[in-house]
């Protein structure tokens, strides 16, 4: 029976979402989502990034069963910053089946033209502030909290589609007992006290000062980020139903500023690898989600830094290299014994020099974005 590909309505995302399964169900290091999260995320009434952006979903079935997914994607204020009349797709699964892959773009593609845009990019689920990028190298272990994991065969089925790689994003991995070496304490102390380098933490228990320090941290993030690839600065809305988001797995431990003279600097913002435990919760139930995270956290020893900017003016002060080893002395005590930083465009020089040379990270996982002319 041939392919068929059915849009679906804006409100019908639970076939979508928990089509999910099918393609991971022998997988030993797929992490199923909480499927709570995911409705949230493509609820288009309620998440403010769809104040701006169009999203269509589709569905490809053969003989009555869904074999594949993927988002078109409309981003008015990504094509407002750029200009560059670019759409994307996003949360593509498929089986190994190129005929499948081939109709899936093919949809997502005339969607978008039929909205006068000339390129599409992607994978991004559904935007670059949310996780993004396809696995291509590292599949030898479950992904760190908030990052995407797939099968190696979409790399195929994507570039026989006609997608060349536009991007790639670096993920490292830091030994929290190689980056705390002697040679490294001795380095951080002289930066430290050469810069009058200090840490402050976020208040998570007072709520006016949290409010404070997360509008900081907005400006910071849209101001260290600004020059970035693809950067698009996040809407008042869209940060906050993102800190609500975080708040909730957040330990206030690895989410400080630095300071330099008395001034803030920047900050780093890690989170506990919650996957450790939500890789048993097979089902992406909220209560098995609930249960797995409350009695299997003591097992988490592992962080994922996951946003560290330092503002322009202080980029040569050695903030950077202090934040990062100022996790690797918290994590340690909590008994994390490493920690991935990611991800980073890779032609990010000053980040990746600095987490390989001097943090003597190890590049261990590489997230492709792809792009096609319509």
């Amino acid at each position: 029976m041939a392919v068929s590909v059915r849009a679906l309505q804006a409100t019908d995302t639970l076939p979508f979402i928990k089509s999910q399964w099918m393609f991971y169900k022998n997988d030993p290091h797929w992490v199923a989502p909480l499927i709570m999260d995911r409705k949230k995320l493509l609820n288009q009434s309620k998440n403010p990034l769809y104040k701006h952006t169009e999203m269509q979903l589709f569905v490809a079935e053969e003989n009555g069963q869904i074999v594949g997914r993927i988002a078109a994607i409309k981003n008015g204020n990504h094509l407002a910053t750029h200009h560059d009349d670019v759409g994307f797709f996003g949360f593509f699964e498929c089986t190994n089946n190129q005929a499948v892959a081939d109709a899936l773009f093919a949809e997502a593609e005339k969607w978008l033209r039929a909205r006068g845009l000339k390129h599409i990019r992607g994978p991004v689920n559904p935007s670059l502030n949310d996780e993004c990028g396809l696995l291509v190298d590292g599949f030898d272990g479950p992904p760190i909290v908030l990052m995407t994991y797939n099968p190696p065969y979409y790399a195929d089925l994507i570039e026989r589609s006609g997608y060349g790689k536009v991007k790639d994003l670096y993920a490292y991995w830091l030994e929290m007992a190689k980056y705390r070496s002697e040679k490294m304490m001795r380095l951080v102390d002289v930066i430290k006290q050469r810069n009058q380098i200090t840490f402050r933490s976020v208040d998570f228990k007072n709520k006016a000062q949290f409010d404070k320090d997360v509008e900081l941290i907005k400006q910071m993030y849209n101001t260290a980020w600004q020059p970035n690839w693809g950067f698009v600065k996040m809407t008042d809305e869209e940060f906050a139903f993102l800190a609500s988001d975080l708040k909730q797995i957040a330990n206030p431990e690895y989410v400080f500023f630095v300071e330099v003279k008395g001034q803030p600097a920047g900050f780093i913002l890690a989170l506990p690898d919650i996957n450790q435990a939500l890789i048993h919760n097979k089902k992406g139930g909220l209560l098995g989600g609930v249960w797995n995270l409350l009695t299997r956290k003591k097992q988490i020893n592992r962080l994922r830094i996951i946003v560290m900017g330092v503002l322009p003016q202080f980029q040569r002060s050695g903030a950077d290299t202090a934040m990062y080893h100022e996790i690797g002395v918290r994590g340690h005590k909590n008994g994390i014994v490493g920690a991935e930083a990611s991800w980073i465009l890779e032609d990010n020089e000053m980040m990746n020099k600095g987490l390989t040379h001097t943090m003597q990270a190890d590049h261990y996982r590489t997230y492709r974005l792809y792009q096609k002319a319509l």
